[in-house]
């Protein structure tokens, strides 16, 4: 029973650092990512389509990004999803494409994806936190449990979450360097 709790708990701890590196993903670095475009949905023959479904995308320079559409009837409903998302990008269209620049970052503005990216860190934690709370008062509920046996268990536990706040941490660190080069 404890084993079936730790490899549930093991599982929604993964599950949280994946949410994480997805979210570090929105996070620009000043270089082009195609990425960042995940969440642009434009409106497609009335319905909302994700822009991968729509357009091929590619990465010809490091810090531009180029949007082929496969209807060129739909490059207007590409542009303004992108203006919608609120990206900090302009696209630029030229009729058949749709170009995006990504603008060098200043000093102050890595710092501030710093700070987000430090944030995001933190809801990792506070998940792995929550995970490890439920986890916990799991095996408190096993019935006939030794007292011996439930702080084993509670130490595996422990442990588990040792193992992903360390996981955040370096993630978070290789995300700053990301930033913070030029």
């Amino acid at each position: 029973m404890i084993d079936e709790i730790l490899l549930e708990t093991e599982d929604k701890m993964q599950k949280a650092i994946d949410v994480m590196e997805n979210r570090f993903l929105n996070v620009r670095a000043g270089r082009a990512n195609p990425r960042i475009l995940d969440k642009v949905m434009p409106e497609y023959y009335g319905v909302l389509t994700p822009l991968i479904q729509l357009a091929t995308i590619s990465v010809p320079e490091a810090r531009k990004i180029v949007i082929k559409p496969f209807d060129r009837n739909s490059i207007g409903a590409i542009e303004k999803a992108i203006f919608e998302a609120d990206l900090g990008l302009t696209p630029n269209n030229n009729g058949e494409t749709i170009m995006l620049v990504i603008p060098e970052l200043t000093e102050e503005r890595r710092k501030e994806y710093v700070k987000e990216a430090k944030a995001l860190a933190e809801e990792a934690k506070v998940a792995l936190r929550n995970i490890r709370q439920d986890a916990n008062n799991n095996i408190k509920k096993i019935e006939d449990l030794p007292e011996d046996e439930e702080k084993k268990g509670q130490n595996h536990v422990q442990d588990l979450i040792n193992k992903y706040n360390k996981i955040v941490d370096e993630k978070l660190k290789e995300k700053e360097n990301e930033l913070m080069s030029i």
